[in-house]
């Protein structure tokens, strides 16, 4: 039976990949590397930050260690709060199914973003009373693939709504729109469905579910198929 729900945020929620991979380039740029959309999307779009910059400096054979990469989030973090200052990121369906969601489940967030830029979006949106958890890139030590962010956001799930017997992993549905995103998910032992709002469905096909939208969701479906 389904129990809880966790989010990935950009690309589900938040329709700010583009300016992520836009951010992202204009960093690596500015360190004399240049990232194409083709490479984004193959290599660095499901990472956090941290392992991005980590990956793309040891690819291109840059020196790379924890302090340089500590600036390099920083100095995209600040180009990215500039940016997304007066914009309205979310996709047009997700207020309204976050708000359907948290109806019947609890919901929480595990994402390769910053928290901070995650509660800025999500408060300013109206939507942070919906998600008691959320772990970001600054609350997991291994990013995505790796299921570290979905197992913690299931544990404080868990502990935030004194679940007795807790939720365990296959009970759990995470949405996501990334590869490494399905790999992670499925990692924790949680059933995913994809959306494709940064890759196309036939890329998804390791999800156990697609749907073109999240006004397309149908939970009874999910349901469904986890009782068979």
């Amino acid at each position: 039976m389904l129990k809880a729900v966790i989010f990935d945020f950009n690309g589900i929620i938040a329709n700010d990949e583009p300016i992520h991979f836009e951010l992202f380039a204009r960093v690596m740029a500015e360190e004399r590397i240049i990232i194409t959309r083709d490479e984004y999307d193959l290599l660095y779009l499901p990472l956090s930050d941290r392992d991005a910059f980590k990956t793309a400096l040891e690819r291109h054979e840059k020196l790379n260690n924890p302090k340089i990469i500590s600036e390099l989030v920083q100095r995209k973090s600040i180009y990215y709060n500039e940016v997304i200052s007066n914009r309205d990121l979310l996709f047009p369906d997700a207020a309204e199914f976050i708000r359907k969601a948290a109806h019947h489940f609890p919901l929480a967030i595990a994402s390769g973003a910053l928290n901070e830029e995650i509660e800025f979006i999500l408060d300013r949106a109206g939507l942070m009373e919906f998600f008691p958890i959320i772990i970001g890139a600054d609350k997991a030590v291994h990013g995505k693939p790796h299921p570290e962010c979905y197992l913690n956001a299931l544990k404080e799930l868990n502990l935030y709504f004194k679940r007795n017997p807790p939720i365990v992993p296959s009970e759990v549905l995470v949405i996501e729109d990334s590869l490494g995103g399905i790999e992670g998910a499925h990692r924790a032992g949680m059933i995913c469905l994809a959306i494709p709002n940064s890759y196309s469905k036939a890329d998804l096909i390791e999800a156990d579910f697609i749907s073109d939208s999240l006004s397309e969701v149908d939970f009874k479906v999910v349901q469904n198929r986890l009782e068979k």
